[in-house]
């Protein structure tokens, strides 16, 4: 199947509150350009340079989403149009956002990313750490972000009911803090699923979804 059957494909079996960040990590311009000319606009971005880069050449209407590890030092390259950052994994990180949102002038939305797998090389708060920081007064104090929901991956492995549960343990932690409500807090978004498991995801109550493979096909 082409790209474009693909993409209409996976949007087909989309909940309609489910919004899909169409993942565009090493693809070349003109196969984002054939998504964007079908109607997608929401991309999302691993890496800072590759979003800078692409934001730079690709049309301005397109919706922005940095969905990988992001270092305190590189937050200024995207504060300027970045519509979401899926990877908030620390206060520090959260204050240098509101930071260089300000100097912008914007308000820059985030998720707490939050640490639901058995692997190492992921990142991610744990559920107290995120409890704990959403009624912290430290972020009460941060004028230009806010927190829109979270942003959970699950461990990579074949055994469907494992992924399942990670997904399921993140949507009771998400449905417990809806409470928190606060100027700078509203939770809404539930980030989980990529290509791997974004069926299990959904079933679970995700109502965003990152997919690239599924999509553009694996990448050599």
């Amino acid at each position: 199947m082409s790209i474009l059957e693909n993409l209409h494909k996976i949007k087909s079996l989309l909940p309609s509150n489910v919004k899909l960040i169409v993942v565009t990590k090493t693809q070349p311009i003109d196969k984002l350009m054939g998504v964007y000319n079908c109607g997608h606009k929401i991309f999302g971005e691993n890496k800072v340079q590759e979003l800078v880069d692409k934001y730079e050449i690709l049309p301005k209407d397109i919706e922005w989403h940095l969905i990988g590890h992001l270092q305190t030092n590189k937050v200024k390259f995207i504060a300027p149009f970045v519509s979401l950052i899926h990877s908030v994994d620390s206060l520090k990180l959260l204050q240098e956002i509101n930071k260089q949102a300000e100097k912008n002038q914007r308000i820059i939305n985030c998720l707490l990313q939050i640490y639901i797998a058995e692997e190492e090389t992921k990142f991610g708060l744990n559920f107290q750490e995120a409890e704990e920081l959403l009624v912290s007064e430290e972020l009460k104090a941060l004028k230009n972000i806010k927190i829109t929901g979270f942003m959970g991956m699950a461990t990579n492995t074949e055994h469907t009911r494992k992924i399942s549960s990670e997904f399921e343990s993140l949507k009771l932690f998400f449905d417990r803090q809806k409470n928190v409500q606060h100027f700078n807090v509203n939770l809404v978004n539930l980030s989980m699923g990529m290509s791997s498991d974004y069926i299990s995801a959904i079933k679970n109550g995700s109502n965003m979804i990152r997919v690239g493979s599924s999509i553009f096909g694996e990448r050599a």
